[in-house]
């Protein structure tokens, strides 16, 4: 990768005539690109939006890269932490050599992350200046960014450390303690290691930064291009939402086993210092899933101040995913317009033979009705009546539910009509306002043109008016001595 200069005062790129472009800034090494086919001349402007673009790929490349290895880094040293206080009250102890040296991986894993952040943003910032055409770096360095990136230094420093000091307090204890922490100060110390661990797991932030720096969506030139056009900000909202869309059920599967999984290994790790039922994995999976449905069943309590804690944000994150699973299922089971269409077709259909059959019925009842009489047969005449009411009766409530079916149709179709002639509202408002900006414009451009024809006017007038009689007799005397001579 070619390097640039942003500062004002150096001169990184100068224009040869072949049409190469020397971008080292007079150093021994030369290296000379192309800008063009041979024969064909650049200017340098050109050729220095070229360079520009060239850079702007590479960084966007570099960006990626370096997220990607942030993730990888932060996740293994989350996975360090796990594997320190799973293994260590059975197979080493907390004051052994493997204990300071698996500590000692986590802090060196740590700084690896802090690089590579501080890269990250530099990368970004880099393309921020090639982006806007700066050449200061400094004016990428709002209060926004810089509160934002001492924010994320801070998250991805916090990692256990105690066990670095001499504990020595149960170094010779032939019983195995609850986690791998001796706390010769005390318990507070060991709820601070605790409140450290736990804390790591916020580095999984950059998962949805590596998500939205390698996803299609973000790489596409259409999608970008499309959403340049309709004012789209390409951020990892837009992207979840794309995804949630698309793919709703394995979203929603994914993070609910991902935070079931992770709250139940936090939930042991608070409760195991108390050597309770909850600080086993079984009981601490049992007692998330419960907490987290809402159902709270009281046979399985935290004991610990950060297990409540944790129980807590996992009723009210159940709660949220709950949500978001009804809107879910109501979407899938939602017919969709041409399912509408054949529905309420099949429906209208059947309910117009119906209507005729109760017509029909009607009919019937009426003359047989009709053929007997109350003086000849009263019961039957009777029983005739009731089943020309009831026949009235069916045929009505059919003619009911035709209309109302028939209504609801007409609405669906209105709303449809509505929903298009809003769209056509609208693009007709704003061709409106583009046809007045247009209008404005050629006005402004006409009376330029008016001030500019009066002006030429005025510079013709005096090149083309009658000139001094005096002027012109001593060019006439000239004009003779000079003939005579």
């Amino acid at each position: 990768m070619t390097n640039r200069s942003l500062a004002g005062g150096s001169k990184g790129n100068s224009v040869n005539c072949g049409g190469m472009v020397n971008r080292n800034g007079g150093d021994t090494g030369e290296v000379s690109v192309p800008l063009t086919i041979p024969g064909k001349q650049t200017s340098h402007a050109e050729g220095d939006e070229l360079h520009r673009m060239q850079d702007r790929k590479l960084l966007l490349k570099d960006r990626k890269r370096l997220c990607a290895w942030s993730l990888g880094t932060a996740l293994l040293g989350i996975l360090l932490m796990i594997i320190h206080y799973e293994i260590c009250p059975y197979m080493y102890g907390p004051g052994t050599n493997t204990a300071l040296f698996i500590n000692c991986s986590i802090s060196l894993s740590t700084g690896c992350l802090l690089i590579f952040i501080i890269l990250f943003h530099h990368k970004d910032i880099m393309l921020f200046a090639i982006d806007h055409k700066q050449v200061d770096w400094r004016i990428a360095m709002s209060n926004h960014r810089v509160l934002a990136i001492t924010v994320e230094l801070l998250v991805c420093v916090i990692h256990p450390v105690g066990t670095y000091w001499e504990w020595g307090l149960h170094a010779n204890s032939s019983s195995s303690p609850p986690i791998c922490i001796y706390n010769n100060q005390g318990g507070a110390l060991m709820n601070i290691e605790l409140l450290l661990s736990m804390l790591m797991f916020l580095r999984l932030y950059l998962v949805h930064r590596t998500i939205l720096l390698h996803s299609k969506v973000l790489l596409s030139a259409s999608y970008r291009t499309i959403g340049s056009l309709n004012k789209i900000n390409f951020n990892f909202r837009f992207l979840l939402k794309i995804m949630m869309h698309k793919y709703p059920a394995r979203m929603l599967l994914a993070f609910i086993l991902f935070f079931w999984l992770t709250a139940s290994w936090m939930l042991t790790l608070c409760e195991r210092q108390n050597q309770t039922t909850t600080g086993h994995m079984d009981t601490a999976m049992w007692l998330i899933a419960i907490t987290f449905l809402g159902v709270g069943y009281g046979d399985v309590v935290p004991n610990t101040s950060y297990g409540k804690v944790l129980c807590l944000f996992s009723g009210v994150t159940g709660i949220a995913c709950t949500v978001m699973l009804v809107a879910v299922v109501t979407r899938m089971l939602t017919l969709n317009r041409g399912e509408k269409h054949v529905h309420f077709f099949m429906l209208n259909t059947k309910l117009s033979k119906r209507v005729r059959h109760a017509a029909a019925n009607v009919v019937r009842e009426c003359w047989l009705l009709h053929r007997t009489t109350p003086k000849g047969n009263p019961a039957e005449h009777r029983r005739h009546q009731r089943c020309l009411l009831d026949a009235i009766a069916v045929f009505h409530h059919l003619r009911f539910k035709e209309k109302m079916l028939s209504d609801y149709i007409s609405e669906m179709a209105d709303l449809s009509k509505m929903q298009t002639i809003c769209d056509i509202s609208n693009n007709w408002n704003k061709s409106y306002e583009e046809l007045k900006q247009r209008i404005l414009s050629m006005e402004q451009k006409l009376d330029e043109l008016s001030r500019c024809n009066q002006q030429t006017s005025e510079l013709l007038s005096q090149v083309f008016c009658p000139r001094n009689p005096e002027s012109s007799i001593h060019e006439s005397e000239t004009w003779t001595d000079w003939k005579c001579s």
